[in-house]
């Protein structure tokens, strides 16, 4: 295949004596000319490929029909309304719904599908006063992490002229008196790199409503700490403001509050060493509860009184179990804790004194959410999911522990039809590792089985079971489904997480590689008839598993990836991951990350898998650059006959708010390429 000759420099950086040639640096500038030529020719090569594939367009028309059933969010009560999101079917973007009664007809209180004609306008996050009275909206453009915020009046639905620019990774929560809310932002970027730029110095204000963001007050900064974020969330007696200060992705935080009670209150620091996590839970009067992994590498509750804030007057709620305590709320003055057992959810309700009340009885196996709400809600909603399972939202009472079903999804399908298994399989060095397959029911182990292998592995994230359409018309075609729980992950803790992170981040790879190698063993397939997906981390875990073992993969999807282990710390926010993956500022990370960095791991001549690399011009999340670089070293460096391409999406990010119209296209296009080169519909 004739692949597109990209810009190229022979520019060289040294890294602790070590020099390292960046050739395609030049394509790190996504906006010059010579760029721009490549992007465009790149799209016409994969896309006149895509476009001939057997099958694409009975793919893409069963997604669309599998695809159009109406999906409901998790219903939540503010003041005296209830809200929740829908969608139709095949809205590009789910409606938020407001109603006084479960019972009552909704009403539409915000569709962002009327924003733009393309769909590209997300509502990315909202906030909802006390009172149910106002909504403070997030929107995000083509996908991009910026959002601009406005406020809507929720019983005219009108507008206010409340404006807030350049808010990334933040929410927003209100004062009590309605009057207002908090929110963190960055300074105002340069227009032309606003994509890339890193960002540093994030800031707490407070905006009252009826004023312009030029007069918000600055709550909180740190001039010398440029990389701390604040997250500021108001307690639900309204008198504290709880600041979360986070540090890049590392899952440790510090904790501030300030007592709104007194209007000129400063700033008081209650933990401030980054030693473990703490999650803010709920407070009554002075006495805080948090979620904790200090000295409880699983979780724990503790309660800490503002009047004794010193270690030893702490008191310990619900110790440490052998289950990954994931969330926990307080609901008719009860705690509700969200456990993981072994990727599975457990839902507990404990007393105020941390004894166990009774274990919620879910559906089957898979992931519960929701149980959020007041302290004296007695009702409170869930949703349950599993691989063949839609999501189901349920209606539960806290007093009776009865739930009851409120909506179901339809889905043009036999769940029937498929099943999961569980199994543990020896990592490289023997570790136990889980991993959920899914397929038909009584599918041959023949060893021909085209089979995906979707992976993460990485901060702290907890792959668990759920419902996808793309994944249905996979399994349709005669797919099998597997989703190893990688260390890296926070599955069993952050024992588990740290086990593959900075020096030990080859860890999981070769959890990956040994899932790969384990599910052709069992002769659920062979190397002709696999392929690895994965998007962002995941994208970076598939970069550099089919550099490692080219010859045990048949293709590779990465997806939005972190390609280049040596200048993620250069672009927006990836600087933050240097908790994760290491710095190659550091000598022994430098070494590490080298190694496996999927740009600089090519070797010339090698017959690389089918690759379809994906990403998108607004990704301001993993920067563009980390894909077309790779795509590029990759075309030069691949030896053998099988395509090696790449699918540059317009007006669309990093994957959130991408509208339904692009997600069905881009997988039609995946799914045929597989297809294709699996032999998928020779094997079926």
């Amino acid at each position: 295949m004739p692949y597109p000759h990209p810009p190229q420099s022979h520019h060289i950086d040294t890294y602790h004596g070590v020099e390292v040639p960046d050739p395609y640096r030049c394509l790190e500038d996504a906006h010059s000319a010579e760029t721009q030529a490549w992007i465009e020719a790149q799209n016409q090569i994969t896309f006149d490929y895509l476009g001939k594939l057997t099958g694409r367009e009975r793919i893409r028309s069963r997604l669309t029909a599998l695809w159009n059933y109406e999906r409901y969010g998790i219903p939540f009560k503010r003041g005296d309304r209830y809200f929740f999101y829908k969608n139709d079917g095949l809205q590009n973007q789910s409606v938020l719904y407001t109603l006084p009664t479960l019972e009552a007809e909704p009403q539409i209180l915000l569709d962002p599908n009327t924003l733009s004609e393309d769909g590209t306008v997300a509502l990315s996050a909202i906030a909802i006063s006390e009172n149910g009275a106002y909504l403070a909206y997030g929107l995000s453009v083509s996908g991009s992490d910026w959002m601009e915020w406005k406020v809507r009046e929720i019983d005219s639905g009108v507008d206010l002229a409340d404006h807030l620019k350049w808010v990334k990774f933040s929410g927003v929560s209100w004062t009590h008196d309605h009057q207002g809310f908090f929110y963190s932002r960055y300074d105002e970027p340069d227009a032309s790199t606003q994509l890339e730029a890193v960002n540093y110095y994030q800031k707490l204000y407070f905006h009252r409503l009826g004023t312009s963001q030029a007069e918000d007050v600055l709550v909180y900064e740190r001039p010398d700490q440029k990389e701390w974020g604040f997250s500021g969330n108001v307690t639900e007696d309204g008198r504290y403001l709880v600041i979360s200060v986070w540090r890049g992705t590392e899952p440790r935080n510090l904790v501030f509050y300030k007592d709104l009670s007194q209007p000129d209150s400063a700033v008081v620091e209650l933990i401030s060493v980054f030693e473990a996590e703490y999650s803010y839970v709920d407070n009554e009067g002075s006495c805080f509860w948090f979620r904790t992994d200090l000295n409880a590498d699983k979780g724990r509750l503790v309660a800490i009184d503002l009047t004794q804030p010193q270690r030893d007057q702490w008191q310990e709620v619900i110790p440490e179990a052998a289950d990954t305590l994931q969330d926990i709320s307080v609901l008719n003055d009860q705690f509700v804790a969200n456990y993981l057992q072994d990727a599975r959810s457990q839902i507990q309700i404990f007393d105020r004194q941390g004894q166990l009340v009774r274990a919620v009885d879910l559906p089957g196996i898979g992931s519960a959410g929701g149980f959020d709400g007041k302290r004296g809600d007695r009702e409170t909603f869930y949703s349950f999911t599993s691989f063949t399972t839609p999501n189901t939202i349920y209606r539960y009472d806290m007093v009776t522990g009865e739930s009851t079903l409120y909506r179901q999804p339809q889905v043009a399908f036999n769940p029937a039809d498929y099943e999961t298994r569980q199994v543990f399989y020896p990592s490289r060095d023997g570790t136990p590792v889980p991993m959920f397959i899914t397929a038909k029911r009584g599918i041959e182990l023949d060893g021909q089985n085209p089979t995906l292998l979707y992976g993460y592995g990485g901060f702290g994230v907890s792959l668990t079971p759920s419902f996808s359409v793309s994944n249905l018309v996979w399994l349709e075609m005669g797919g099998i489904y597997a989703v190893p729980n990688l260390r890296g992950g926070g599955e069993y803790g952050e024992d588990w997480h740290r086990a593959g992170t900075k020096l030990q981040k080859q860890t999981v790879f070769d959890d990956f590689i040994a899932a790969a190698e384990w599910l052709i063993a069992q002769k659920y397939t062979s190397c002709d008839r696999i392929a690895i997906m994965g998007g962002s981390n995941g994208g970076l875990l598939v970069g550099a598993c089919m550099t490692q073992r080219p010859d045990l993969f048949a293709a590779a999807l990465p997806a939005v990836g972190v390609m280049d282990m040596l200048r993620f710390n250069q672009f927006t926010i990836g600087w933050a991951w240097e908790s994760e993956y290491g710095s190659p500022q550091d000598e022994a990370e430098f070494k590490a990350l080298y190694a496996y960095s999927p740009l600089h791991a090519l070797t010339p001549g090698t017959a690389y898998p089918a690759t379809l690399i994906t990403t998108a011009d607004h990704d301001d999340r993993v920067v563009p650059a980390h894909s077309f670089k790779f795509a590029a070293a990759l075309q030069a460096a691949h030896g053998g006959e099988a395509p090696v391409l790449i699918r540059i999406e317009t007006k669309a990010g990093h994957g959130a708010g991408k509208p339904i119209t692009k997600v069905i296209e881009e997988v039609a296009d995946k799914w045929a390429f597989l297809a294709e080169n699996l032999g998928l519909w020779s094997a079926s």
